[in-house]
């Protein structure tokens, strides 16, 4: 159900300053942006520090279904998870609360969450619903309004085959258009056999999008045990995301 499940963690000392906080968003639904934000976790609680994940609206899931901040904690280990609204129907959150007759929640909302979360943990993850400006409210508010209260960059995680080149210029030149700060791009789901357009698109991610190459999780990763998911996560992001990922070394294993 919507709520969280927050681990006994003492508030921060006046003056001291809060947690980083992270706005994860896809290009698309869909493209391993949840199993992204797993790694990331992952990786951030390897490197000693405490992890919140938020989920401002879980779409297509039940209450007492398993939804995604909760795969997060399956995966990553012990997060705090938060939920702010839950729909049953797999719409943009707009349409679905619409349609069942529950509030939609607002960038504000999602703002305070997020910078209350970060008062007791480093790194906050703020997964988003879709791609960035997937609909939140009736006015028409997304992702990036939330991104923008927050003055919190953006990871962006793309797909790897066709079609994801011009999705991620589209989703960076937005998020530039907004004056909203961009870490980078992750592929969400990297093939064990990538044919020629996935490799091509590997090396030409950055030049489009005018963002750096941050990491590739492979596709199935959400199979793999936990222990075995969190033992390789940091193997899979770059240092800035606490991790060990070499994009010139992964350019030359996969070569277009």
């Amino acid at each position: 159900m919507p709520g969280s499940d927050t681990a006994d963690r003492p508030v921060r000392e006046a003056g001291r300053p809060a947690g980083s906080i992270l706005v994860v968003s896809g290009t698309g639904t869909e493209i391993g942006k949840t199993v992204v934000t797993s790694a990331v976790a992952a990786a951030a609680l390897a490197a000693g520090r405490s992890v919140a994940v938020l989920k401002p609206a879980q779409t297509g899931v039940g209450p007492d279904e398993h939804g995604d901040a909760a795969e997060v904690a399956r995966l990553a280990g012990p997060v705090t998870t938060a939920e702010l609204v839950r729909y049953p129907e797999p719409l943009a959150p707009d349409r679905a609360a619409r349609r069942a007759g529950l509030p939609t929640v607002s960038p504000a909302e999602i703002a305070e969450a997020a910078r209350r979360l970060a008062l007791t943990h480093d790194l906050v993850l703020v997964e988003g619903a879709g791609g960035l400006l997937v609909r939140f409210d009736e006015a028409g508010n997304t992702l990036a309004d939330a991104a923008r209260l927050l003055d919190a960059p953006t990871l962006v995680v793309a797909p790897a085959g066709l079609g994801t080149l011009n999705n991620t210029a589209l989703t960076a030149e937005a998020l530039r258009a907004r004056g909203l700060a961009a870490l980078g791009v992750v592929i969400g789901s990297w093939p064990a056999d990538p044919d020629l357009a996935a490799r091509c698109n590997l090396a030409d991610l950055p030049s489009v999008s005018d963002l750096p190459l941050l990491g590739a999780v492979p596709e199935r990763a959400a199979a793999l045990d936990p222990a075995a998911f969190r033992a390789a996560a940091t193997a899979w992001l770059a240092p800035v995301l606490h991790g060990t990922w070499s994009e010139p070394s992964f350019l030359r294993a996969w070569p277009a």
